[in-house]
């Protein structure tokens, strides 16, 4: 089964940058289709990004766009939220998720895909 650990969370002054990421490991990484999501307090939660197996589409929630960019490197089973130019309604919880269908784990429907596995989350606080 795969695996899914997020990084990169923390801190940042509106106007900052971070870059999440996503480790797999457990399966091969280059089957799974990959997304972002996110979910701030007393607020449902949100698909942000994107990115197909081979990294040839993304889509973007309309909040981030222009700002967020994800990417991955299959390479390296890893893949990547960009963050830019954060506002403090960036304050959340991510996630990344792997489009998959797992017995007896819930899955979340995005994009027309079913997310099934799920890593445990970064805090990322957008605050002066």
């Amino acid at each position: 089964q795969l695996r899914l650990v997020e990084s990169g969370g923390g801190l940042v002054q509106p106007g900052g940058s971070l870059r999440l990421s996503c480790e797999a490991s457990g399966s091969i990484f280059d089957y799974y289709a990959i997304g972002w999501f996110r979910q701030a307090p007393g607020k449902e939660r949100e698909g942000v990004a994107y990115i197909s197996r081979s990294g040839d589409s993304t889509i973007y929630a309309d909040s981030v766009k222009g700002r967020f960019t994800i990417s991955r490197d299959n390479a390296k089973t890893t893949a990547y939220l960009q963050m830019n130019s954060l506002e403090p309604e960036d304050t959340a919880v991510y996630y990344c998720a792997a489009e998959d269908v797992v017995p007896g784990v819930s899955v979340v429907l995005e994009w027309g895909r079913y997310f099934g596995s799920w890593g445990q989350g970064t805090q990322v606080t957008v605050s002066s």
